[in-house]
């Protein structure tokens, strides 16, 4: 592996709102690289694997560093390390699930996040025909949460109809610094925790209103 130095001065080196936007794109390319087992790409190659020109690409790595080598190109490894650093997110997190019903075994099914995040480690369902395994995943029953949740896990995702706020409280008395909610039910929280609502009904009438908006205007 060839070996780069890169130091990076945030403060020095102002790196423009549209770059930054474009760095899940790259890593997301990148850990999908790796995956298959490749250790370094050329920017035009990269350009075609994520529709971002080569020039902009050149440009943004620039940014960070002497990252390249004419002729060799990028090393993945360096590339996915200074991603993840500048991105400031573990993207190897262990995330955890409660409720696996229909939606909760949907998310199970799918559980590979596209390689820019991490995994669902755990899931938890106070219904026994629920519980086992289930798409690689072990799923306890409720009464387990304190027991069975990875050590260090920092996020959850809530996919629960009944004893939401209990269920919240408890996840939080156990480390739980972040919640994916799609329970539609009001939850209290600290200043600290983050929560992120996914509500599809709510998307589906925004973009109804939008698309009726722009139809009227083409009128």
């Amino acid at each position: 592996m060839l070996q780069y130095t890169w130091v990076i001065n945030m403060e020095s080196r102002k790196v423009p709102k549209a770059t930054l936007q474009r760095y899940p794109v790259y890593l997301k390319a990148l850990r999908r690289l790796k995956k298959y087992g490749n250790e370094r790409i050329m920017s035009k190659d990269l350009s075609a694997l994520t529709g971002i020109e080569s020039t902009t690409i050149r440009r943004d790595f620039s940014l960070l560093g002497n990252l390249g080598k004419q002729g060799y190109g990028y090393d993945i490894d360096t590339l996915i390390e200074i991603f993840n650093e500048q991105l400031g997110v573990d993207f190897d997190e262990k995330i955890i699930l409660v409720g696996a019903g229909n939606l909760g075994r949907a998310l199970l099914k799918y559980n590979n996040w596209d390689h820019v995040v991490g995994e669902i480690a755990v899931a938890f369902d106070s219904n026994p025909d629920r519980q086992g395994t289930r798409f690689g995943v072990p799923v306890y029953p409720i009464d387990e949460l304190e027991k069975e949740m990875p050590e260090g896990c920092r996020i959850a995702i809530l996919a629960i109809s009944d004893n939401v706020q209990q269920t919240v409280d408890r996840l939080i008395a156990n480390g739980i610094r972040g919640i994916v909610d799609f329970t539609h039910k009001y939850i209290q929280v600290p200043d600290y925790v983050s929560v992120k609502v996914v509500d599809v009904v709510s998307s589906i009438q925004e973009l109804v209103f939008e698309t009726n908006a722009k139809d009227k205007k083409g009128e």
